[in-house]
């Protein structure tokens, strides 16, 4: 039963997340520009990891992975990946967008040296049409977004980094334990 399970979750995972063209790195970029916080914290950030689509699933045990590119100073430096895996109660799938700021060098450093991960305490700044909602890596989840022009947020660096994702589409019921761990191979 559980091998079948994490057969079954890792099949939905490859699905809805395809690699991305250049183009919706651009469009993914655009959003988080014209979405409140993000937008102006994008324009200063010294840094920053791309994420176009990120795919969720889960029954019981459940995950996440998404490929991204990540920006020193506006210039494509590397590719990253995300995988999250989550445990307790859970239920559907989701696609959506992650754009991770890195304030300075160090932040980036950080990222950027080997296999790095977000605890289950990091916070990210769930962009909505209604409302700007504060997620956790922790699992609680956003449903879809607004129009793409209603989307706003308010945020803030913690630790040198800040954590921003837009939901584009599914709908997830969760209440799991997991963070996310992240890779970097440079261009």
């Amino acid at each position: 039963m559980l091998k079948r399970l994490i057969l079954m979750l890792t099949i939905l995972l490859m699905l809805p997340v395809s690699a991305a063209r250049a183009d919706e790195y651009t469009d993914t970029l655009n959003l988080f520009r014209n979405a409140g916080e993000s937008g102006s914290l994008l324009h200063s950030a010294y840094g920053y990891a791309v994420f176009p689509k990120i795919g969720k699933g889960g029954v019981g045990i459940g995950g996440a992975h998404g490929k991204g590119r990540v920006y020193e100073k506006g210039k494509y430096i590397g590719d990253t990946s995300m995988t999250q895996v989550t445990v307790g109660l859970q239920l559907g799938g989701q696609v959506y967008s992650e754009l991770i700021l890195f304030e300075d060098e160090q932040a980036l450093k950080e990222f950027t040296n080997g296999n790095f991960e977000f605890g289950a305490d990091a916070n990210a700044i769930a962009i909505t049409a209604a409302a700007g909602a504060k997620t956790g890596t922790t699992g609680t989840s956003t449903n879809v977004s607004g129009g793409k022009k209603d989307a706003k947020t308010t945020g803030a660096y913690r630790k040198g980094m800040a954590i921003f994702t837009v939901a584009k589409g599914g709908l997830m019921y969760e209440a799991s334990v997991g963070g996310q761990k992240f890779s970097y191979t440079p261009r």
